[in-house]
């Protein structure tokens, strides 16, 4: 296959291009990003460049992805803008990017006869205090960030029943794992712990999360791409869950760091109390995770402890700035 990845040189995205390389050694990706601050190209800086293409381009942009989809057989999209506390202070540029950019690919994808693959998140489905979220769960999100994310979704199930696009959607939990940008909660606490930092945690701490190893999201997402239907809707789901404040204890016990380095600060506006995802609909298509939080979370610590050359970049630029206006103090 020739592949677009939009968004690729993200987090998700970068892994997902690394694994879709190793695993399809016939396969060429085209990566199609941006390049904000999220974005970097460090991140695909070792891979095969015979059969990696980039275009650095806006999904929003109809003649930058004209250009990167041609001759592609499918396109998987992870471009989208994706913290939720920036979306707070910035909700423009959420929706420009998750809504009406998955509307300029969906035309794309439409006018070249090919899959599309919405890449989307368990936000979308708002807070559940029991259970857990199927497919079939009412769309109810609480951020900006997580409104945009459903807008997108609802053009691409739009189009598959308007136009019978070949277009699906999988919604994952809380990812974690090598090349996550410091602003989100496991790498931002992992770097501040290895610094002897403050480590910050939004109002009690105990908002629960299902935690998911990137790897085994990017695993998920192939599935989905070569076995799931037009039209259907997957979570993929990871197998702990897990309260904000026990992962900030278990980072500081990997890290050889004690609890006084935590600090409790003003929750978030909406904050969603606990999310969980049944993922039994993607089992029988063949997959489950298999990294627990306990091994994913240790694998996780190691990376950032040995590539202090990716992330110190990121921790004294523009990140410095972002830190003092969202939790009030500077970076030590």
């Amino acid at each position: 296959m020739r592949l677009l990845v939009t968004g690729g040189a993200g987090f998700i995205g970068s892994n997902y291009v690394r694994r879709r390389l190793a695993t399809h050694p016939a396969d060429t990706v085209v990566v199609l990003d941006k390049l904000t601050y999220a974005g970097r190209r460090e991140n695909l800086e070792d891979l095969p460049e015979q059969r990696l293409e980039f275009a650095e381009g806006d999904i929003s942009d109809r003649d930058a992805v004209a250009s990167a989809i041609e001759g592609c057989d499918a396109v998987v999209n992870f471009a989208a803008e994706s913290h939720v506390d920036r979306s707070i202070a910035s909700p423009g540029e959420f929706i420009t990017t998750d809504v009406f950019g998955a509307f300029v690919l969906l035309e794309a994808a439409r006018d070249t006869g090919i899959r599309h693959l919405q890449v989307s998140t368990d936000e979308v489905y708002g807070s559940i205090e029991n259970g857990s979220f199927t497919e079939v769960s009412p769309l109810e999100p609480s951020s900006p960030y997580s409104a945009s994310k459903a807008g997108g979704d609802l053009i691409v199930q739009a189009f598959q029943r308007t136009y019978g696009a070949d277009a699906l959607i999988c919604r994952s939990s809380n990812n974690y794992g090598a090349f996550q940008h410091p602003e989100k909660l496991i790498p931002l606490c992992v770097l501040n712990a290895l610094a002897g930092d403050p480590l910050p945690v939004y109002g009690d701490g105990k908002q629960v999360r299902n935690w998911l190893y990137v790897e085994d999201n990017c695993a998920a997402i192939d599935v989905v791409l070569e076995r799931g239907e037009a039209g259907e809707v997957y979570n993929v789901g990871g197998p702990d869950e897990l309260a904000n404040i026990d992962v900030v204890r278990m980072i500081l016990e990997l890290t050889g760091r004690d609890e006084s380095l935590i600090e409790h600060v003003t929750d978030r506006p909406g904050h969603d109390r606990r999310y969980s995802l049944a993922w039994t609909k993607l089992e029988a298509l063949g997959w489950k995770p298999q990294v627990g939080f306990g091994e994913g979370l240790r694998r996780t610590v190691e990376w950032y402890r040995d590539n202090a050359s990716w992330w110190e970049p990121i921790r004294s630029g523009e990140y410095r700035e972002y830190y003092e206006r969202q939790y009030g103090r500077a970076l030590g």
